[in-house]
């Protein structure tokens, strides 16, 4: 059986990049490619309506005016799961464009599911790494916000250097941000959320927004992920953070 589009786009995530003598480059990864199995449905999802809400990546910036066929702010966010809460604030937000990235197929199909099915237009999602998709497919000063929620901990000590939130990738987002564009993240392990502060904090373009100059309390805006009630039912505590560009 020949393979459809969604078949494809599982072996396609990431661009393939060689040194001068052409040797390829090893990249450290903030994800590892699980096989998860894309349902029939969520195959037939994604095949049927990428025109619609997909996006591949491109080696020049998105022209997000034609896309969205509006100037309402983009709000960028890396890692949507199974895609629920990011179409919820979609559907509750319809003065803003949202745009998702997500490695793992069986979530982008899911996520283009469920926003067919609330009927949402200012949504488009990408698989394909971010931090491809940062450096290539976005324009500096165009994005009025990024959105990482619960990203992968990478807990133990020598992975670290694996986790997305490092200076290079906040300088990356904090370029691409407008003026007063927000950077909003959240997880449920206190180590990684310490290590997010003191990344936030010392780049010199941001501003805590917290009143102690930490952390805020879970705003109304962000919708609970099944993840994080999974979590809370633990007795884990959730920290989440909100700064914005200068």
């Amino acid at each position: 059986m020949k393979p459809t589009f969604a078949d494809q786009k599982r072996k396609t995530v990431e661009t393939a990049e060689f040194t001068e003598e052409g040797r390829y480059k090893r990249k450290i990864r903030s994800f590892v490619l699980r096989t998860g199995r894309l349902s029939e449905f969520q195959k037939n999802m994604m095949n049927d309506h990428w025109g619609a809400l997909g996006l591949d990546y491109q080696s020049s910036p998105f022209d997000f005016v034609s896309i969205y066929g509006n100037t309402h702010p983009v709000i960028l966010e890396i890692g949507f799961g199974m895609g629920k809460s990011l179409v919820d604030m979609a559907y509750a937000n319809p003065d803003k464009n949202y745009l998702g990235i997500e490695v793992h197929t069986p979530g982008v199909g899911a996520c283009i599911a469920y926003a067919v099915e609330k009927g949402v237009k200012n949504l488009r999602v990408i698989c394909h790494d971010a931090t491809e998709i940062l450096r290539d497919s976005i324009a500096d000063n165009t994005l009025g916000g990024l959105q990482l929620f619960f990203p992968d901990p990478w807990h133990k000590a020598k992975h670290h250097k694996r986790r997305i939130v490092q200076p290079h990738f906040v300088d990356q987002v904090v370029k691409k941000l407008a003026e007063n564009g927000f950077i909003h993240m959240a997880t449920d392990w206190e180590n990684y959320a310490e290590q997010m502060l003191e990344v936030l904090r010392t780049n010199a373009h941001l501003v805590n927004t917290s009143a102690q100059g930490d952390y805020i309390p879970r705003p109304s805006f962000r919708p609970l992920t099944k993840f994080e009630a999974r979590g809370q039912r633990l007795g884990h505590g959730i920290w989440d953070l909100f700064f914005t560009k200068k």
